[in-house]
């Protein structure tokens, strides 16, 4: 398991000391694997909660007259993880209409259910839910809802056979895309067809669910905060904003970074704003924010003229919250983001690191930017309580008549 020194250095003044780091980190990781097979302590499952499709029925609609009680099972959450802000969105939803609701946690340590409970309370301040780890049986709820396969697999292994929770399944990206083909991706795919009653977030991911799994989905409107998200700036802008996440590669960072590289040499006099993981390696001289909160995200689009909004499965919320900040975003053109971002100020471009940074400079060049910041915010997308209640209406399963009403 040698590890060349020469390398290292060499790796470490072209890339930056974490960068090289990783890698040495990841060909260490590979060769112990390969010695030792550590790569199974990585499977996302328990074995036991493995479950499959073959063993599943069919979930029964039912009614609900009166406050129901909820169990969302989740991931453990990390701070401005996007699908869990928007399953919290839906937890507390449900909480402002009346229902009872419990967050449980699939993790492999129970230990560190301290430490996720204080993540959210800390990041998602307004859920008020209970949280605890997930049970052995799921007996004691009116409806459990699961917000990733993960959690679909250990709510088929869990609930009763007979009589028990309603199963629902929230599904925000078609999850078999997260991974190469092969097991993980038979996996995902299978929980698709557990027999869950299925709610996906936008249309592109009922269609892409029909299609590849031949599952049909209640479609949920995809939504948009425009109240933290909003224009305060009618002035001068300068400077592109990108969010970074390097663990996500189906949040093109790699991309998003050449294209940036490219973007510096048309236009080093713009600032260049990261925020999201902390990076190393590049370089162009970028300004670093790391995590913020929302309104210091708002405060960044309102001072920044343009950003890239990567995503290479369902759209990244980032787009719709820059726009609604008057940022125009540059997207990579694709008919899964096409089918949900409608406003016309949103610039595409091919998911090619020159044809992105063009797109950035376009938007940087162009007349008229304090106009275009005004159209792109005044442009209106559904909104989260409209999700909210479209939510309400399929778990309670009463028609919806209007927000706000179950």
């Amino acid at each position: 398991m040698a590890i060349n020194l020469g390398e290292v250095i060499a790796g470490t003044k072209a890339r930056g000391i974490a960068d090289t780091s990783c890698r040495v980190v990841r060909r260490l990781y590979r060769e112990l694997d390969a010695r030792m097979g550590i790569q199974a302590l990585d499977f996302p499952l328990d074995s036991a909660d493995v479950f499959s499709s073959v063993d599943s029925g069919v979930a029964s609609r039912r009614t609900f007259e009166g406050a129901m009680d909820i169990a969302w099972l989740i991931t453990p959450p990390a701070p401005g993880a996007g699908g869990h802000t928007t399953l919290f969105r839906m937890v507390r939803g449900m909480e402002q209409r009346g229902h009872r609701c419990t967050v449980l946690v699939y993790s492999s340590n129970d230990a560190a259910l301290a430490r996720y409970r204080a993540v959210i309370r800390k990041c998602w301040p307004d859920v008020v839910a209970g949280i605890e780890p997930v049970p052995a049986r799921l007996d004691r709820f009116d409806a459990c809802v699961a917000s990733s396969w993960e959690t679909a697999h250990v709510l088929a292994t869990r609930l009763p056979r007979h009589g028990g929770p309603t199963p629902f399944y929230f599904i925000q990206d078609y999850e078999p895309y997260f991974h190469p083909r092969g097991s993980l991706y038979a996996l995902a795919e299978d929980s698709y067809r557990f027999g869950f009653i299925m709610l996906a977030l936008g249309p592109m991911v009922a269609e892409v669910l029909e299609r590849e799994a031949g599952v049909k989905a209640r479609v949920l409107p995809y939504g948009s905060d425009t109240g933290t998200y909003r224009l305060t700036n009618t002035g001068t802008r300068s400077g592109v904003v990108f969010f970074a996440k390097p663990g996500a590669e189906r949040r093109g960072y790699d991309m998003g970074r050449l294209a940036l590289h490219e973007f510096h040499r048309m236009h080093p006099e713009q600032e260049i704003h990261i925020y999201g993981s902390r990076v190393s390696g590049w370089e162009i001289p970028i300004t670093q924010h790391g995590t913020l909160a929302p309104q210091q995200l708002n405060e960044l689009y309102n001072r920044t003229t343009a950003g890239l909004a990567l995503s290479f499965t369902n759209i990244t919320l980032v787009a719709a919250e820059m726009l609604a900040g008057g940022n125009i975003p540059v997207l990579n053109d694709h008919p899964f983001s096409r089918a949900v971002l409608t406003n016309p100020e949103a610039l595409w471009a091919a998911p090619s690191p020159a044809a992105l940074a063009k797109a950035l400079s376009q938007a940087v060049t162009a007349a008229g930017a304090a106009e275009r910041s005004r159209r792109a915010a005044a442009h209106r997308e559904h909104t989260w309580a409209e999700t909210q209640a479209s939510f309400a209406a399929a778990v309670t399963g009463r028609e919806l008549s209007s927000l706000g009403s179950y």
